[in-house]
């Protein structure tokens, strides 16, 4: 287990912190994943860890940017040590669907496929479980 999993896991109220996915309903620790690549930064602070789910976490990988279809240009990703989520991010009437707000909402969520079929499936599940949002 990472020596930062406990740290970044509380700070995060095991969730997820890019898809808000609850660790709880998992068999296994979410990952304590590099926000910057440690290829990039060298950086292994707990100010550029976060906790992501095995998804979140495969998708997001070392990119640093995604495209934006609104703004038709690629954009920062979500910074969870330094953007708020509520800011960039809102669940949707249909309360499994995340919405991105803002360029970097919008760029996050295509890059890191969080609303995949099979992400949606498990978000309506945890609905019905009390779980989500």
């Amino acid at each position: 287990m990472n020596p930062h999993y406990r740290t970044v896991a509380s700070r995060a109220s095991h969730r997820c912190e890019y898809c808000h996915a609850p660790e709880v309903v998992f068999n296994l620790h979410f990952e304590v994943e590099h926000i910057e690549p440690q290829t990039v930064s060298r950086s292994n602070e707990e100010a550029n860890l976060a906790l992501a789910c095995r998804s979140c976490n495969l998708y997001k990988g070392v990119h640093l940017t995604g495209w934006d279809e609104v703004s038709q240009s690629y954009e920062r990703l979500y910074h969870p040590r330094v953007d708020l989520w509520k800011d960039h991010f809102e669940i949707d009437n249909d309360q499994i669907t995340i919405k991105g707000l803002t360029s970097v909402g919008r760029a996050t969520i295509i890059q890191l496929r969080i609303n995949r079929e099979a992400q949606l499936l498990a978000r309506l599940r945890w609905v019905k479980l009390g779980l989500f949002p």
